[in-house]
């Protein structure tokens, strides 16, 4: 570490009610280069300050903490899927999709039976596809090679498909008691304001500090028992010092330590943030200006012949990868949106397509794109499909594509095209 960096270390700690501990050879995060594994540090907390601060957040967490299905359970199986699905996603809109899974996939094993089609469409809708395939793939790499237990080994449970360091953490320390930190968006928001973090958490020696601060509040003790406690007598938790505090610093973060507006009288540990004290809170963290979200059109073809519609399969590496979709493409600049359809078929299907009526406009936002598909009711020509720019295609009855899974814009293409209508009908409409 360099003097400087270490000067600015020890400001920022001591200022909190830290010091610096001994400097230690640690592995350099995941998401940081060797020219910055100079700028890792570890950091010690006074013991009295440090138990004080676990007490009265994890005391916080244990009254008011929220009363979700995979908290009233030590089943890793079911702890995992919770912390995939809530990657990216809302506790509210992953709370209904979590419910649906572990009914269809009640355990490891029955995930790692399913075909990739069926935990797509369980999936369906939640979005960020490629979790799902990396959690079926896991399911499977356990099942193949641990038994079908979710392993206890950080590292050989970290090995397993999808499974980063925030996964790996949050896992192991909530089902197992690993003493191992877990940051997400919340908690690094948090961490940031306990030390006034002024520097962009974006940028990767920022968040080297704000994992080895992460990896010290962590308490080390495991579990303290399996004895199942009560909040109001009615919602079971376990005792689990390494996890509780994992939970309590998110859940702070969720209902208390806001983006906006953070609810600081609220808060248990006010009196440890330096933030606060410096009345700082709205301005931390400080995070990099986001870039405009471009948009795109997309001409799709609702493809007909003798009373069915075409879907295809998006290649496994692709965005969307798996999903089935009524097909078109990107169209190209100066183009029309029938002549880029009749493109697409023709490059995507080897297909001559006649391109009739329009049906709807749908816009969808991704979290680097946003599309608006332009759909045409289509009249295939002759020749059979072939799949020059997808993995699948499939003739089906207008009644059972949603039995698919499909992609949300595709799901409200569905919507518009009368998924009631019996083929003869939906035949006329185009």
């Amino acid at each position: 570490m360099t003097p400087s960096c270490e000067q600015a270390v020890r400001h920022e700690v001591s200022a909190a009610g830290l010091r610096p501990a001994a400097r230690q050879v640690r592995d350099p995060p995941r998401d940081i280069s060797r020219a910055k594994v100079a700028e890792l540090f570890t950091l010690n907390v006074d013991p009295a300050t440090l138990n004080l601060l676990r007490r009265r957040l994890i005391g916080w967490f244990r009254q008011h903490r929220r009363d979700l299905p995979w908290r009233r359970t030590l089943d890793p199986y079911r702890i995992w899927v919770s912390e995939v699905m809530l990657q990216q996603t809302q506790v509210a809109t992953a709370l209904p999709y979590y419910e649906r899974f572990v009914r269809r996939f009640p355990t490891v094993a029955a995930l790692a039976r399913a075909t990739d089609q069926e935990v797509l469409k369980v999936w369906q809708g939640l979005g960020y596809y490629r979790r799902a395939r990396n959690l079926h793939a896991a399911a499977r790499a356990v099942v193949r090679n641990h038994g079908g237990r979710v392993p206890d080994d950080p590292a050989a449970f970290a090995a397993l498909p999808g499974v980063g360091r925030y996964t790996a953490g949050a896992v192991m320390s909530i089902a197992f008691g690993r003493p191992l930190a877990a940051l997400d968006g919340n908690a690094v928001r948090v961490i940031a304001r306990w030390l006034a973090m002024t520097r962009c958490v974006d940028d990767a020696a920022t968040r080297a500090r704000l994992w080895a601060a992460a990896e010290m509040l962590v308490p080390k003790k495991g579990k303290e028992g399996t004895v199942p406690l009560t909040k109001k007598g009615t919602v079971p938790f376990f005792r689990n010092a390494p996890g509780d505090w994992n939970q309590a610093v998110m859940e702070l973060g969720s209902g208390v330590c806001l983006p906006r507006g953070p609810k600081c009288g609220e808060c248990p540990v006010r009196r440890h943030c330096r933030a606060a004290a410096r009345g700082i809170q709205d301005r931390i963290p400080k995070r990099r200006r986001r870039r405009p979200v471009p948009h795109i059109e997309v001409g799709a073809g609702i493809v007909w012949r003798r009373g069915r519609v075409l879907l295809c399969r998006r290649r496994a590496d692709a965005m969307l990868g798996g999903l089935w979709e009524f097909p078109g493409g990107k169209r190209r600049p100066s183009e029309t949106i029938p002549a880029c359809i009749r493109r697409e078929l023709r490059e995507e299907c080897g297909l001559a397509v006649a391109v009739g009526e329009h049906l709807v406009d749908v816009t969808h936002t991704y979290t680097h794109l946003r599309v608006t598909l332009r759909c045409y009711h289509c009249r295939a020509g002759p020749g059979r499909v072939r799949r020059l720019g997808c993995d699948a295609a499939r003739w089906v009855r207008p009644g059972k594509i949603a039995t698919y899974p499909l992609p949300a814009a595709d799901v409200r293409i569905l919507e518009a095209l009368g998924v009631g209508l019996r083929p003869d009908e939906a035949g006329r409409r185009r």
